[in-house]
């Protein structure tokens, strides 16, 4: 097999390596046989930076979306400023990588999983490997920092809407996964799949798991899920009348990644699109007819009291998850990372599609997976590792049962979504989902489009205006993007 080469391969350097240490050389390490083999190391980072279920405080994105679109977006440059290797690296992340232990950096969903992986990697290989344990908000920026300074991990845990980032930055390196390609789901490779600066588009990620949001709505409340928008409006008013809910459907403030459905359901939509599908940043359409009726529909429902100002993603978890008098819900639309807490409430739920508008919704669709760094010491080791040994219905029936979300992976896919009985939901609101944006002109989206929608939840400007002045600025951060075409909608 291929990667069974590369490996022998990269062994027989790491060896070559050591043996050829010399005067003013660093001297890598050899590798042990597979019986002395170092246990891989499980090194916990600072918990300050840990990922959480939490929303972020800018708007309310999920785990695998807030590090990039929402509050750590704000603060980033454009892709165009991306740090220069002179980067001091971070002194809050581990020691980087050496030359013949592989190193890897990834959130607490996956490092148990890896660290398992890793042992058996050692003990076939004789290779030692540390996996990192690090807040998945710390990981992209790090790599950006640490990588050119030579103290980055050999491999990341990440998202597909880093890679504008990544990729501009230099600092990711394009992967090979041979046969093993045809067993991962085609949109997951796209989505892993970026424009390098040549033109030439490469896979920069072996993809693990795909996530889309979907509407939970409580059984005992709505026995059936509403199919229409109007439906959903309707059956929503009719709970809070008749007070057996204080809230009949939960959207919250300042969040253009959840109401991103309602924008594209009705009309609208971010950017538009080229010919092969890529995103087209010189035409922005946050002010296009549809994307006026979704601040619109918003505007209507904050109006009719079924939208309220001052509740977050927090509340709505609290009003659906553990209702009382005062504060419950009976529908809300989310992603799969609430699917433990809605397990352990003991609430009688179900998960639905979202409701069709004007269009169906087309949710924004995440994928998270494996990076190899540019600068990484054991490139050939980290493919490797990748695709031979976490490339494997095994592994990826672990990072399931840690997180369950779409498996990449087609065979674990296929048993999961015939035993699971709402992840189904979640794959029909995938497949109808766009792509969560890679280029690094969505970093100069959210906070405008997020102020946008808390001016109209709260009231403080009309709906219209309040997308318009979003597109100018928008606009004008990102240089030349064109108003949207007379009469255009959701490409």
């Amino acid at each position: 097999m291929r990667s069974i080469h590369r490996l022998g391969g990269a062994l027989a350097v790491v060896v070559l390596m050591a043996a050829c240490g010399g005067s003013g050389a660093t001297t890598a390490p050899s590798v042990a046989p597979a019986s002395h083999a170092a246990t891989p190391a499980v090194t916990v980072a600072p918990p300050t930076a840990a990922i959480t279920p939490a929303p972020t405080a800018a708007i309310t994105a999920p785990p695998s979306v807030a590090p990039s679109a929402s509050a750590e977006a704000s603060a980033s440059a454009p892709a165009s400023q991306a740090p220069a290797p002179s980067v001091t690296p971070s002194p809050t992340l581990p020691p980087g990588a050496a030359a013949g232990t592989l190193t890897i950096w990834a959130d607490n969903t996956r490092a148990p999983v890896l660290t398992d992986v890793a042992k058996a990697f050692t003990d076939a290989t004789g290779v030692p490997v540390k996996v990192y344990e690090i807040g998945f908000g710390q990981i992209r920026d790090g790599l950006v920092l640490n990588g050119p300074a030579g103290t980055g991990p050999d491999i990341i845990v990440g998202a597909n809407d880093w890679l504008g980032k990544l990729v501009t930055a230099g600092v990711v390196e394009p992967l090979d996964l041979g046969t093993k390609a045809s067993s991962f789901e085609q949109s997951a490779l796209t989505a892993f799949t970026y424009e390098a600066p040549d033109g030439t588009a490469h896979l920069y990620g072996m993809p693990e798991m795909s996530e889309a949001i979907a509407l939970y709505y409580n059984k005992d409340l709505v026995p059936t899920a509403p199919t229409t928008w109007d439906d959903l409006k309707t059956m929503a008013t009719d709970l809070q009348t008749n007070n057996k809910a204080t809230q009949g459907f939960c959207m919250q403030r300042g969040d253009p990644y959840h109401t991103e459905p309602m924008l594209t359901g009705f009309g609208g939509y971010v950017f538009g699109t080229n010919s092969d599908g890529s995103y087209n940043p010189a035409e922005l359409g946050l002010d296009s007819p549809g994307a006026l009726k979704y601040a619109e529909q918003l505007d209507a429902m904050v109006k009719a009291h079924i939208l309220v100002d001052n509740v977050d993603y927090g509340a709505c978890a609290t009003q659906m998850e553990k209702p009382s008098a005062t504060a419950s819900s009976a529908m809300w639309i989310t992603g799969p990372w609430e699917l433990a807490n809605f397990e352990k409430s003991g609430i009688n739920f179900g998960v639905a599609p979202i409701p069709t508008m004007d269009k169906t919704p087309r949710p924004f669709v995440g994928v998270q997976g494996f990076m190899v760094s540019a600068f990484a010491p054991n490139k050939l080791l980290a493919e490797s590792f990748l695709t031979d040994y976490v490339a494997t219905d095994g592994t990826f029936n672990a990072l399931w049962a840690q997180d369950k979300r779409i498996p990449a992976w087609k065979p674990v896919e296929t048993t999961v979504m015939a035993s699971d009985p709402y992840l189904p939901a979640f794959a029909a609101s995938a497949k109808n989902a766009d792509p969560l944006p890679a280029i690094p002109q969505m970093d100069s989206v959210w906070t405008d489009w997020t102020n946008a929608i808390n001016l109209i939840f709260a009231q403080s400007q009309a709906p219209d205006s309040a997308m318009q002045d979003a597109a100018s600025k928008i606009r004008a951060l990102i240089g030349g993007a064109s108003p949207a075409p007379s009469g255009s909608t959701a490409p």
